[in-house]
């Protein structure tokens, strides 16, 4: 499987893509350059600067996106250039937002991070369709491969400054049961497909890895950069996987295409996820 080029975004540290069904869009991220990028049917791809960092966002029955940032949560109209906190938050002096994904039952999960590395453990959060955020998870250092199997009996989560992916039953994050953990790179952003694989992206080690439920390695993609960063389904029946990346940390020189966006069809198609019902955020 060979990955092409989709967009030269540049960006220095992509991340969150996410696959609107409505718009027929794939939104994405690049953190550190406080941009939102879409990219559009015709494969036209436009830009949203933002007031402050974000990191993933869900899709809005209605349209917009609901989405994580360093201030809270916020409800941004991407074609009005529209951006509105709605659920302010305070995080600890370096922390910001980082990996997360509506599952299917329409809960938007997503994780704060301190930014030095993740020195310091940041926590995993759920937002309900009725405005309710709780804490679901503490301790973690940087959260990742934020996704749940198809019937909700698995949720996978990284913690990339281990090297480890977790999969934790029924929601029990106690019981962190060690699912993956990669020789080389380390486990980054996730996505599941229709027969409840999990792929994944591994920063520093230039590849995907698509897992078995059992943890079993059932492929591994080279990518075309060293840092791959997440993945998403998208496109007509889900049949394109999307890989974001990034630059931070490398010799840009050297890696021309790092903080570009990639796509492949992986020929498996990827589980559908909800939009979230954003109305308590209107």
């Amino acid at each position: 499987m060979t990955l092409r080029l989709v967009a030269d975004t540049q960006d220095q540290l992509g991340e969150g893509p996410v696959w609107a069904a409505a718009e027929q869009r794939l939104y994405w991220f690049d953190i550190k350059g406080r941009r939102l990028h879409w990219l559009l049917p015709d494969r036209e791809t436009r830009a949203l600067d933002l007031p402050l960092r974000a990191s993933a966002a869900a899709p809005l029955i209605g349209g917009g996106l609901l989405m994580a940032t360093e201030g809270g949560l916020a409800r941004v109209d991407p074609d009005a250039g529209a951006f509105r906190i709605v659920r302010p938050m305070t995080f600890d002096p370096g922390f910001r937002t980082n990996d997360g994904k509506i599952d299917p039952k329409g809960r938007f999960w997503w994780s704060t991070m301190d930014d030095h590395h993740g020195e310091r453990p940041g926590a995993l959060f759920r937002t309900d369709p009725d405005g309710a955020t709780q804490v679901m998870f503490e301790g973690l250092h940087i959260a990742n491969t934020v996704s749940m199997s198809a019937d909700g009996t698995t949720y996978y989560l990284a913690d990339s400054r281990l090297g480890t992916i977790f999969a934790h039953p029924t929601e029990n994050f106690a019981a962190r049961i060690p699912f993956a953990t990669p020789q080389v790179g380390a486990p980054d952003g996730g996505a599941i497909d229709a027969e409840g694989f999990l792929w994944n992206a591994q920063w520093g080690a230039s590849r995907i890895v698509r897992y078995a439920p059992d943890g079993r390695v059932d492929r591994i993609v080279d990518t075309l950069v060293k840092q791959p960063t997440s993945l998403a389904f998208g496109g007509p029946n889900l049949a394109t996987l999307y890989v974001t990346s990034a630059w931070d940390g490398l010799d840009r020189a050297l890696n021309p295409l790092a903080g570009s966006l990639f796509a492949f069809e992986p020929g498996v198609a990827g589980l559908p996820l909800p939009a979230f019902n954003g109305t308590a955020f209107a």
